[in-house]
């Protein structure tokens, strides 16, 4: 048998009202929470996605960058003579420049990096008892001439002996093509 339950009013919308919550939140809880918390995610993934895009173009912008710089310096070593070597080019500019008779001696020597197998020859040079004006004219010729020669090391000191007399050691090097 059944057993009628006889509520007044006041009670008939109470448990309505109670009743119209419970689906409200049950609702809310398996409908529209699921829905803007999948929102919530998916907008931090777009945003970290969007980070992600914004570096790979400015890593791609580098990378060709990158690779035009190597296609130049590719451009200017064909361009090199093949016989080129860095003792005969240090001796040679320091003809050109005056500055032959200053030096004391030119040690040549070469390594290869072990990751790139690049050869780079070194040439170390000493001159004695030059003038500024000279040894900036040598420096001049050596580092802007287009067989991508650079000076990595250089020791310049007064000499005792005449005013405006300069002793420099210098290291020049290129990567051997």
């Amino acid at each position: 048998m059944k057993k009628v339950i006889n509520l007044n009013r006041r009670e008939k919308l109470a448990v309505t009202a109670g009743a119209g919550f419970v689906a409200v939140f049950l609702i809310f809880e398996l409908l529209v929470h699921p829905v803007f918390e999948k929102r919530g995610q998916l907008r931090e993934r777009l945003a970290s996605r969007q980070a992600a895009l914004v570096e790979m173009v400015e890593m791609y912008r580098q990378h060709q960058v990158m690779q035009a710089n190597a296609k130049r310096t590719q451009n200017r070593y064909a361009l090199r003579p093949a016989e080129f070597t860095l003792f005969s080019f240090m001796d040679r500019v320091a003809g050109e420049t005056g500055v032959k008779q200053y030096i004391t001696y030119m040690k040549p020597s070469s390594s290869t990096d072990e990751t790139s197998g690049t050869t780079i020859s070194y040439v170390e040079l000493k001159l004695q008892d030059i003038s500024l004006k000279d040894l900036t004219s040598y420096l001049f010729e050596v580092e802007t001439s287009e067989n991508m020669v650079r000076v990595n090391r250089l020791s310049i000191s007064k000499t005792g002996e005449t005013e405006g007399r300069l002793s420099v050691v210098m290291q020049a090097e290129a990567v051997d093509a």
